[in-house]
């Protein structure tokens, strides 16, 4: 049976359409009121996305889930246990590949009183855990996975879902906040298992205040380290950002003046971890304040 649904995520409204069950169990459960009845939904619509059944023989023989926006498909089907998933990062692609209104970067972002840190990393550098953590322990989740950023200022738009949990992430976090929302496992994925948990109340409810960025900071866990900090050089954190901008060659020259006048302004460090309490300190006395 085929289910719509708007998913109003702001600063987007997606409409979804599903066969799949577990999808709008897991829209509900993870994003409760902003899953709005398309039938009471007045808003513009920016993209229409759908997580459909295989076709023909294959839906009988093994039935997967496949994601399309606007008739383009971008990912191979997966198992339709692994629905869910794929929509959240069919989302993830649908702003990647379409926003050109900000400067898109691969980021957590977090933030206080009005002050944000870029956490730009790459997979297996513990940038979801920390930021599940940080969400928890007095910080506002703006995003886990990208940074909307205004051309040319410091300015960081939220786009407030769910962080993106992986293998013993998973059971670690579940650990900390037994309380909190989290979709069912996506089990197997290219990414390993995956389990998605839902942000807090408070990042929700602020989801349309930005934030100034404050500082970048590269993360990277590591076990024998306890907090080493290392202060970045411009140039270097002007080509890491470079390499994490989804859309920067689409904003051209407003793309490179914009990641020039972030790095110019604010500072950028490598920190490698095993002390989420110590980082946290950091980040709260010497970067924000």
């Amino acid at each position: 049976m085929t289910k719509c649904c708007i998913l109003a995520c702001s600063p987007f409204n997606f409409h979804i359409t599903t066969h799949h069950p577990s999808v709008i169990r897991n829209l509900h459960n993870i994003y409760g009121e902003r899953v709005v009845d398309i039938n009471h939904f007045e808003g513009f619509i920016d993209y229409n996305v759908s997580v459909t059944h295989s076709g023909g023989l294959r839906r009988l023989l093994k039935d997967q889930a496949r994601f399309t926006c606007d008739k383009l498909e971008p990912f191979k089907p997966l198992n339709r246990s692994q629905a869910f998933a794929m929509l959240e990062w069919g989302l993830n692609w649908v702003v990647a590949a379409h926003e050109v209104s900000h400067l898109v970067v691969h980021s957590a972002v977090l933030a206080k009183n009005g002050k944000a840190i870029l956490f730009p990393a790459p997979p297996g550098s513990g940038k979801s855990t920390l930021t599940a953590y940080l969400s928890r322990n007095g910080w506002r989740l703006l995003s886990d996975e990208m940074a909307l950023i205004t051309p040319l200022t410091l300015e960081v738009t939220p786009f407030v879902r769910p962080i993106c949990l992986k293998n013993d992430s998973i059971e670690l976090v579940k650990s900390w906040y037994p309380k909190a929302t989290f979709s069912t496992i996506a089990k197997d994925t290219h990414k390993g298992d995956v389990v998605h948990m839902a942000p807090d109340e408070d990042s929700v409810k602020l989801q349309n205040e930005t934030a100034q960025i404050a500082g970048i900071v590269f993360p990277k866990f590591s076990k024998n380290k306890f907090c080493d900090i290392f202060s970045m050089d411009k140039a270097t954190a002007y080509t890491l950002l470079t390499e994490n901008a989804f859309n920067f060659s689409v904003l051209q020259g407003k793309g490179v003046q914009s990641i020039i006048n972030i790095v110019e302004r604010v500072p950028a460090f490598e920190v490698h971890y095993n002390d989420l309490e110590e980082l946290d300190s950091f980040l709260s006395e010497d970067i924000l304040e």
